[in-house]
C-alpha cells in the first residue's frame, strides 16, 4: 500500500512486480488411463483438499496403460503407454486442468515407450526410462516445455536402463526411483532446468517396481510396488542418500500411481491381487500410515497421475 504521502514502499513495489505473494495453487489431481478388463481412456479428477470419490474429467486421445503424466499449474501432459497388445506409443496428450474435457494431441516423445517415470517443474516436463516397443529397457531422458506443444527433446541418460519406475520433483531437482528388471532400489536425480545425464542419489528401503511417488517442495515419497508391497519411504530431495521408512499404505499393492499437492500425497489404484479403486492419502511432512481418501471411478491399475499443485511447482 502507498504511505500517507502516496508513495509506494519498496516492498510493495517488489510484490507488484513479481506477483508475490502468489495466488494459491489449483488443488486438482488427475488419474489417466490404465487397465483392468481392458485398456482405459478415462481421466478422473479429485480436489486434493477434499476427501471423496473421483469425478469424470474426460478422455485421452487413445486408451492406454503404463502411461506417465506431469503438469504445470495449468496444463497436464500425458505421454506414452501401451495402446494394444504388445504395442506402445510415443504420443503425448494434454489437458487444461482447471476445465474438464477430452485431451488434445501435444506432440511426440523421442521414443515409443511405456512404464516410464514422469515429473516436472512449473516450466519443464520430464520423461525418463521405460520400455520400448521391442521390450528393450530404456535409459533415455526426454523433456518438453509444458506451455508449448511440440515434440520432446533429448535431455540425457539415466545411470541404468530400467522400466516401471517412479518419479517426483522439487522445483529444481527431479528424482527417479525403483523399476525393473529385477526389483531395483536405485534412485537417480537430475537438475530439471539443465540437460545432462542423471547422477546417483541413493537407494530405496527395498527394491521394487511398479511403485508410485509424489512430493512436496522438500520431500519425495515412494509407495507400494512389486511383491504387492505396502511400504512407503521418503527422501529429502535437496540432499542425497538412502530413503527412510515413512509408513504403510492402507492396502499392499503394485502398479499403483501417485501425485500430490505440496502438502498431501495421493496413491491411487493398483493391484492387490486384482485391480482396485482405492485412493489413499498421506501428509507428506509427517511420517505415518496412509488413510483412505476415496475411490477412483473404477478398479484400475497402471494409471498416469499428475496435479496442478505438486511439489515441483515453485
Amino acid at each position: 500500500m502507498p504511505n500517507y504521502n502516496g508513495v509506494w514502499s519498496l516492498s510493495t513495489q517488489y510484490q507488484n512486480r513479481t506477483g508475490w505473494p502468489r495466488p494459491p495453487f489449483f488443488q486438482r489431481a488427475l488419474f489417466t488411463g490404465g487397465i483392468d478388463s481392458g485398456y482405459s481412456d478415462t481421466i478422473d479428477y479429485f480436489t486434493i483438499t477434499s476427501a471423496g470419490n473421483a469425478t469424470d474429467f474426460g478422455n485421452l486421445t487413445a486408451a492406454r496403460f503404463k502411461n506417465a503424466a506431469c503438469a504445470s499449474e495449468t496444463r497436464g501432459v500425458i505421454g506414452g503407454g501401451q495402446i494394444s497388445n504388445g504395442s506402445a506409443t510415443n504420443t503425448m496428450d494434454f489437458v487444461t486442468i482447471a476445465s474438464t474435457g477430452n485431451a488434445t494431441d501435444f506432440g511426440d516423445l523421442t521414443s515409443i515407450m511405456r512404464g516410464q517415470a514422469s515429473f516436472s517443474s512449473s516450466i519443464r516436463g520430464i520423461s525418463a526410462g521405460g520400455e520400448s516397443a521391442g521390450n528393450t529397457n530404456l535409459n533415455i531422458i526426454n523433456f518438453i516445455t509444458i506451455a508449448t506443444t511440440g515434440d520432446s527433446t533429448d535431455f540425457g541418460d539415466r545411470t541404468i536402463s530400467i522400466r516401471d519406475l517412479a518419479g517426483c520433483s522439487s522445483s529444481t531437482r527431479g528424482i527417479m526411483g525403483g523399476g525393473q528388471p529385477g526389483a531395483a532400489n536405485t534412485i537417480d536425480f537430475i537438475t530439471i532446468a539443465s540437460t545432462g545425464d542423471a547422477t546417483d542419489f541413493g537407494n530405496l528401503t527395498s527394491g521394487r517396481h511398479n511403485l508410485a511417488s509424489c512430493s512436496s517442495p522438500t520431500r519425495g515419497v515412494f509407495g507400494g510396488g512389486s511383491g504387492v508391497s505396502d511400504v512407503i519411504d521418503f527422501i529429502t530431495i535437496a540432499s542425497t542418500g538412502d530413503a527412510s521408512d515413512f509408513g504403510n499404505l492402507t492396502a499392499a499393492r503394485q502398479s499403483v500411481s501417485g501425485t500430490s499437492s505440496q502438502t498431501i500425497g495421493l496413491f491411487g489404484g493398483g493391484n492387490t491381487g486384482s485391480s482396485t479403486n482405492i485412493v489413499d492419502f498421506i501428509t507428506i511432512a509427517s511420517a505415518g500410515n496412509a488413510s483412505d481418501f476415496g475411490d477412483l471411478s473404477g478398479a484400475i491399475e497402471s494409471v498416469g497421475a499428475c496435479s496442478a499443485a505438486h511439489g515441483g511447482l515453485a
